[in-house]
């Protein structure tokens, strides 16, 4: 999460506004931006792994339990020059823990660095909670206890070559944790990189959307809830709800809101499908979960076999992706018929297909008219776009290649 010096400036003029950073997977900046600004969001600017912006109370908190993109809503104390782990140390101290929260609250210190000269960053780590626990001891006598696993409140700091940003999390558990997955499959799609491919396909609600290899239904669970209007958090608690600062009337009335906008689930033109008995339950339990299971249609079918389901609309799915040698194989054989059976069935479909499988437009025969890098967790992807057209792409262009010549 880079520090946000080029805002840094106008914070004088802008005194009520508090500083927040919304991390995101790689490759989502631009539509987590765009989500913020509708959610009312100011001097938005997308970094690398995120978005820095201004607002405030009722903002984190609508970003908290609204935002489908972002991965932690964090909030920003403070950014410091250093040269030292002793002037880190220091700037930190300087700091009014016990009025940001109560001591008795367990924490955990996560550290970042790019371009940094430290030596050790599990150094800084500690240097930054006894700066922290050293501020209570004598503001109250008291120590905070340190719980890595299960924190109430986490600090984040970010460094640079000489400045340092510290950041405290609003959000608790990462913000793709909606809290209605029951199962996970082999390889799942974390649900706000799921919910940020279906921002970057296009796909809006009422235009029919199909994953013909659904797995655990990450997709459609997602694309449900943006259809239904309901908030992907509306299902579970955040850190800010232990910090200080927490307006008690605020947040409910926030969350009030959005539930009155929320609409009830009822059939919609979302469709999922997968070979395999065992994966659609996987789906049916986590769309049964986040109460969506009366929007979607399932049907057990192989993708090879697989007719459209309705009119055009959008494709998005994640077919398995070999590591070992002989998953490759089969799937060296799988791609060329995937290739052929969208050609000849889904004819003014938009196809995308998420894969951290590099041979894929290569083996597919078809052409992508987008490629978007993207991370799945730590894990390097590719999310490919495909117009589908009737035939081949080949004969379409040099249909109108012979046009052109006339």
């Amino acid at each position: 999460m880079p520090a946000d010096r080029s805002t840094v400036s106008h914070e004088s003029r802008t005194p009520p506004a508090q500083r927040f950073f919304a991390s995101c997977p790689r490759g989502l900046e631009t539509p987590l931006a765009a989500e913020l600004s509708v959610l009312g969001a100011d001097q938005i600017v997308p970094t690398d792994g995120g978005v820095s912006f201004s607002g405030d109370l009722r903002l984190c908190y609508r970003a908290n339990l609204e935002s489908r993109i972002a991965s932690r809503i964090l909030i920003r104390l403070g950014t410091w020059d250093y040269r030292s782990e002793d002037d880190i140390y220091q700037a930190v101290a300087t700091l009014s823990w016990r009025g940001l929260f109560d001591v008795g609250r367990t924490i955990r210190v996560g550290v970042a660095a790019v371009g940094s000269p430290l030596k050790s960053l599990d150094y800084i780590t500690l240097r930054i909670k006894d700066a922290v626990c050293d501020s209570f001891r004598e503001d109250t006598g008291q120590r905070p206890s340190v719980d890595t696993a299960n924190p109430d409140i986490r600090i984040h700091a970010f460094f640079e070559a000489n400045r340092f940003t510290l950041y405290l999390d609003s959000s608790g558990e990462a913000l793709f944790k909606r809290g209605y997955r029951r199962s996970r499959s082999e390889a799942p799609v974390r649900e706000n990189l799921a919910a940020g491919i279906l921002a970057l396909s296009g796909w809006r609600p009422g235009v029919p959307l199909l994953d013909p290899m659904c797995g655990s239904g990450t997709f459609l669970v997602e694309a449900a809830l943006i259809a239904l209007r309901i908030p992907p958090g509306i299902a579970r608690t955040f850190a800010f709800q232990k910090l200080r600062s927490f307006d008690a009337e605020l947040w409910n009335g926030v969350r009030s809101t959005a539930q009155t906008e929320c609409l009830s689930p009822h059939p919609l033109a979302l469709y999922g499908a997968d070979r395999y008995g065992a994966q659609l339950d996987l789906a049916r339990r986590n769309l049964d979960a986040a109460g969506v299971q009366a929007a979607v249609t399932l049907k057990q079918a192989d993708v090879l076999e697989l007719r459209p389901p309705s009119e055009p609309g959008v494709m998005i799915t994640n077919p398995p992706y070999g590591v070992r040698l002989g998953e490759q194989e089969e799937l060296a054989r799988l791609y060329p018929r995937l290739g052929d059976a969208l050609k000849h069935k889904y004819a003014g479909w938009r196809v995308w297909i998420f894969s951290g499988d590099q041979r894929l437009p290569k083996l597919i025969g078809l052409k992508p008219s987008r490629r978007i890098p993207l991370f799945n967790g730590a894990l390097e992807c590719r999310l490919y776009g495909f117009e589908i057209v009737a035939g081949s792409m080949r004969r379409r262009s040099e249909a109108a290649e012979v046009r052109g010549r006339r």
